[in-house]
């Protein structure tokens, strides 16, 4: 178990620097990794991802404030809008097949990516349109809550192509995303499974990965470099569930 606890200590906080530069929760990433060493899906990995995904979107906020990248007035509302939005998403897993909104997702990302690089001609620069990005958190929510991941990896380049500078967007967003975690860990507590050691030293891991993560982008990451980045997240993440989908 040590051996094992060493890895995914070293794991999560390199998955929780890379999440945390991008104004992300963790758990987009940690959930197949910790899935490779806790067997059971649903009453391990799954609370402890969400618990962790609140913990490191919300340092990864602190990491981003530092430098003055998260216009509050702006990121609460947003957290507002994604934690009331998201359980809709859960209650519509009852009456959508789960194939058809995987499409949709995979289709989004997709286009999202396109445009991250292959930004349209007079996007740059173009004035903040909050008011959309109110709007579009309502069905990136909902979408996120019928597939059990977080908003943020399809609301940060939405606030990015709506005119937000790259790095205040990822401040922006780690907020927004907060909420929504620890309300989405809710309805597993009852059937949790915590194991003391493990939570604690990936807690540690998590929120000081993510903080640096933050401070790191903030300080030393181009905004067009980390545009660039997050599109080649998605590209990696999205080739990945699909294989998974097919199978794999």
């Amino acid at each position: 178990m040590t051996k094992s606890l060493t890895i995914m200590t070293a794991g999560l906080f390199g998955l929780a620097f890379i999440s945390g530069m991008l104004g992300l929760g963790v758990a987009f990433a940690a959930v197949p990794f910790l899935s490779f060493f806790l067997p059971d899906l649903v009453n391990q990995v799954q609370p402890l991802t969400l618990f962790l995904n609140g913990l490191t979107a919300l340092f990864a906020t602190f990491g981003f404030a530092r430098s003055g990248y998260v216009e509050w007035k702006k990121a609460i509302p947003l957290a507002v809008v994604t934690t009331a939005a998201a359980p809709v998403g859960a209650f519509l897993t009852r009456f959508i097949p789960v194939m058809v909104i995987w499409v949709a997702y995979l289709l989004s990302v997709s286009y999202l990516a396109y445009r991250l690089f292959k930004p349209v001609k007079g996007e740059e620069g173009r004035k903040e349109n909050f008011k959309l990005a109110l709007i579009l958190a309502v069905p990136i929510s909902v979408l996120a809550g019928f597939l059990g991941i977080g908003p943020g990896f399809l609301l940060m380049p939405t606030l990015i192509l709506l005119g937000f500078e790259p790095k205040k967007a990822a401040g922006i967003n780690a907020f927004a995303v907060t909420p929504p975690s620890f309300s989405a860990l809710i309805p597993h507590l009852s059937t949790a499974k915590w194991d003391p050691v493990l939570t604690a030293s990936l807690i540690g891991a998590g929120v000081v990965g993510a903080f640096l993560g933050a401070r790191f982008t903030s300080l030393y990451v181009p905004s067009n470099r980390l545009k660039q980045l997050f599109g080649l997240l998605i590209v990696v993440m999205t080739a990945y569930k699909i294989y998974t989908l097919l199978g794999g």
